[in-house]
């Protein structure tokens, strides 16, 4: 940035802040407010209570009691938060991605602390876990939503300890899938509409959450386990009992499936062994460029279907066996209830669109302090973590209409050494036919391209093919 861009910072700060003004009720209450987003966006080495009250000049204390005490409405707060994203971010392309991040912490009375795995720290550890929903446009990407998780047996069945660290006693112990299905209505309600959701696959292997995001209509591409059950042919259902086949007895429940079908195998084995997939080849996409070079992935795609809550089969689904290009060992498994007719470059660009969480949660803890608390009681980290959702989403329009426009990617190389090129993922076009009709057009024109010169091998990290889209299209840190 120039310094006429600097000098912006803070008048755009002020008036971006303004609009949340009635969330507090009173002014001495809400000076406070715009002294703390100011030190999480400031450079401070440790953004903390006591660093940020320093830097303002006002007692520690006063900060503390900010965040525990004072009396203001941190749920409307959020609210206005995905409302604001939900007017001047809304798009039909839009994604949400659900995750969870650990906050490493020392001890046992910080609100919800327990040894449990920790994605931080890459093993079980001391730590506090939190349930967050990211959304993603074309040239967007935030955080809008995060919960505490409340373990049950250490703190869910000792209300006395939950009461010594301020934990109401209506909030109780929930599973993680219900907090992500809570944080999806909550932000729905505020207006925020999904054209897809994408998630791990801690959450695409729960049936239940699968079968809620059925019933509501919502398009998404989970990852699942290796050890998912599918079927590779849709197994045939008697729906009633002929006259002939009654017996005395007890009768059976209909539908049912009938006794002569394929059983359902796990998705690691529809790779290995299914025909359907044996006899396609693997097909090259380029997935995003990252600071590295282009990402570069092999799928293969197949219609399967799944057990629904009373264990038939259902609509088709998309199957989508995805591999990295440069460790052909890594592969990953992707399922979606998208339209038949949704092209595979739709779904894997979906599906890799997860790195936008991650990279806000690694801008929030470098830049914004989101780890930094240094708070024990259960509404103070709420507060913390609805103020770093707030300072994100101004860091975020504030480098959108910043840092220049960015050009859309071109077909590269692929990584078969063939020096074809494989069908581009990271743009946006029209998700569906009936929406655009010629966007198969769209993806013809990124699918290959004809080579003037003879045909060299190439790879995804190629520094010939990278050194000018990298400048071009980095991300730049917040």
């Amino acid at each position: 940035m120039n310094a006429k861009t600097i000098m912006k910072i803070k008048p755009a700060l002020k008036q971006f802040l303004g609009q949340f003004d009635n969330c507090f009720g009173r002014s001495s209450t809400r000076k406070y407010f715009p002294m703390y987003i100011q030190g999480q966006l400031s450079d401070l080495p440790r953004k903390s209570i006591e660093p940020i009250a320093d830097a303002a000049g006002v007692p520690a204390r006063n900060l503390q009691e900010f965040l525990s005490l004072f009396r203001w409405d941190h749920h409307r707060l959020r609210d206005q938060i995905q409302q604001h994203v939900a007017r001047h971010h809304s798009s039909p392309d839009s994604v949400g991605v659900v995750d969870e991040t650990g906050f490493v912490k020392k001890g046992s009375h910080t609100s919800c602390v327990q040894r449990q795995y920790c994605g931080t720290a890459g093993k079980k550890e001391n730590c506090v876990v939190g349930v967050h929903l990211g959304y993603a446009t074309e040239n967007f990407f935030t955080l809008l939503d995060g919960d505490l998780y409340l373990p049950k047996e250490t703190w869910d069945a000792d209300r006395s300890r939950c009461r010594k660290v301020g934990i109401p006693d209506e909030v109780v112990f929930r599973t993680k899938i219900q907090m992500a299905l809570e944080q999806i209505e909550r932000a729905m309600a505020n207006g925020i509409r999904f054209g897809w959701l994408t998630f791990d696959e801690f959450y695409g292997r729960s049936g239940p959450f699968l079968h809620t995001l059925d019933r509501r209509g919502q398009n998404y591409v989970a990852e699942i386990p290796v050890d998912t059950m599918l079927w590779t042919k849709r197994p045939d259902i008697l729906y009633k009992n002929h006259c002939r086949d009654r017996k005395p007895g007890r009768q059976k429940r209909y539908p049912r499936l009938k006794v002569k079908n394929n059983p359902p195998v796990e998705v690691r084995n529809i790779l290995s062994f299914s025909p359907l997939l044996r006899k396609q080849a693997w097909k090259t996409y380029h997935v995003k460029d990252g600071t590295k070079g282009p990402m570069v992935w092999q799928a293969k795609h197949l219609m399967v279907w799944r057990a629904d809550e009373n264990g038939l089969p259902g609509q088709p689904y998309h199957l989508v066996i995805a591999r990295n290009s440069l460790d052909p060992s890594e592969i990953k498994y992707f399922l979606s209830n998208a339209p038949e007719s949704t092209p595979v470059e739709i779904l894997l660009r979906v599906a890799f669109t997860r790195w936008t969480i991650e990279r806000a949660f690694e801008d929030s803890k470098t830049e914004l302090g989101m780890d930094n608390f240094e708070v024990r009681r259960y509404c103070s980290i709420q507060r913390h973590l609805i103020l770093t959702c707030l300072s994100h989403v101004f860091l975020s329009e504030f480098c959108l209409q910043h840092r220049g426009g960015k050009n859309r990617p071109d077909g590269l190389p692929g990584a078969n050494g063939s020096g074809e090129t494989g069908a581009v993922v990271d743009y946006w076009p029209a998700l569906f036919a009936e929406v655009c009709l010629d966007h198969q057009q769209c993806f013809d024109r990124y699918a290959t391209t004809k080579r003037q010169s003879s045909a060299l091998p190439s790879s995804p990290n190629n520094p010939e093919i990278t050194f000018c889209r990298y400048f071009s299209q980095r991300h730049n840190s917040l």
